[in-house]
C-alpha cells in the first residue's frame, strides 16, 4: 500500500498557472472544502459531468457558493490537454479566511486549485486477477452532515493507510464506529451474495464515489439486482464475490481478504465487461 512518488506536472490556482494558495486559506486551516480526482485519456476527463455534479452538490451541502460549472469544466479540459493518460485533481475551498476562528465573515471568495499528474493508467493485472485486501482496525466516525461528501478532511484515511505498509496489500476495508461496513481508504466496496449485488448505504459516513454511481447504474441493465443497504461483518463473511471501485481504477475484484481466498465471479465479470467501453471512451456517455 505504499504510495507512488509522483509530483504534479501542472498547477493552476483560480485559473492561473503556477499561482499560489494563500497561507490563510480555510482549506489549509480547517479542511473547509471539497475535491474531485479525475482520470483523463488523451485530454478527455472521464465522467467529468458526474464529477462536477457531485462537486456542486457538495458545495450546496457545505454552504459554499455554487461553482461556475461551465468555467470549471473549461479549466479542467484545458489542463487535461495532451496525449496519453493523466490524473487531474480539482480542489475547491471556501477561500482565504477573513477573520480568525471557525466563524465566517460572509465575504470569503472560493479558491479553485487544479493539479495534473502523470498516470500509467489502470492496472490490467489487478483488474483481471484481483487484489489483496485487509480489514482495517480504524473505525470511521459517523456524521450524517458530512456523509457521502468528498471533503478535504481525510485524516481518518491517512491513519488507516498508515496501519499497514505491506506493498502487496492494495486496500483496507473500514467499518464505522457503529459496526457498519463503509468503504476502503480510497475506494467503495461491493458484495455479491446469491447473485445479488449490494454496496454500503452511506448515510452516516463514507464517500459516495463517482465510479460507485456508474457501476450501480449499470447493474440493472446487466440483469443484476442491486441495492444500497447497511452491511456488516456478517455480510462481508457471507459474500461470494467482493470488488472495489474507484474513479481511477474502475472495478478491481478482491482475490484475498485478510487471508481468505476469493474469486472474481460472474457478477463482477459482467459488470467489468459493461464498464469497459465507458473507461476506454472517456465516460462521456455516462455523464449525460
Amino acid at each position: 500500500m505504499s504510495p507512488e512518488a509522483v509530483l504534479p506536472d501542472a498547477l493552476w490556482v483560480n485559473g492561473r498557472p503556477a499561482a499560489q494558495v494563500s497561507a490563510l486559506d480555510r482549506g489549509l486551516h480547517y479542511g473547509d472544502g471539497l475535491f474531485e480526482t479525475m482520470a483523463c485519456l488523451n485530454g478527455r476527463p472521464r465522467f467529468l459531468g458526474l464529477h462536477l455534479n457531485r462537486l456542486a452538490d457538495g458545495c450546496a451541502r457545505l454552504g459554499l457558493p455554487p461553482p461556475d460549472t461551465a468555467a470549471l469544466e473549461g479549466q479542467v479540459r484545458a489542463i487535461a490537454q495532451g496525449p496519453g493518460r493523466a490524473i487531474v485533481k480539482l480542489i475547491v475551498t471556501r477561500g482565504r479566511a477573513l477573520a480568525r476562528g471557525y466563524g465566517l465573515s460572509g465575504q470569503e471568495e472560493p479558491t479553485h486549485v487544479l493539479l495534473r499528474y502523470p498516470w500509467a493508467g489502470e492496472d490490467a493485472a489487478a483488474a483481471a486477477q484481483g487484489v489483496r485486501v485487509r480489514i482495517g482496525t480504524l473505525k470511521l466516525g459517523e456524521n450524517p452532515a458530512l456523509a457521502g461528501l468528498k471533503h478535504l478532511n481525510r485524516l481518518e484515511q491517512v491513519l488507516a493507510r498508515a496501519e499497514c505498509s505491506d506493498p502487496q496489500l492494495a486496500e483496507a476495508l473500514l467499518f464505522s464506529s457503529s459496526g457498519a461496513l463503509v468503504c476502503g481508504t480510497m475506494s467503495n466496496v461491493f458484495l455479491v451474495h446469491g447473485g445479488q449485488l449490494a454496496t454500503p448505504r452511506l448515510d452516516r459516513c463514507g464517500v459516495a464515489g463517482v465510479m460507485r454511481a456508474v457501476v450501480g447504474g449499470l447493474a440493472p441493465g446487466c440483469g443484476i439486482h442491486f441495492q444500497e443497504r447497511r452491511l456488516e461483518g456478517k455480510d462481508l463473511e457471507a459474500a461470494e464475490e467482493i470488488f472495489l471501485t474507484n474513479a481511477l481504477t474502475g472495478i478491481r475484484p478482491v482475490r484475498e481478504l485478510s487471508g481468505r481466498t476469493l474469486a472474481a465471479g460472474p457478477v463482477t465479470r459482467r459488470l467489468q465487461q459493461a464498464l469497459a467501453p465507458h473507461l476506454a471512451g472517456g465516460g462521456e456517455a455516462a455523464d449525460a
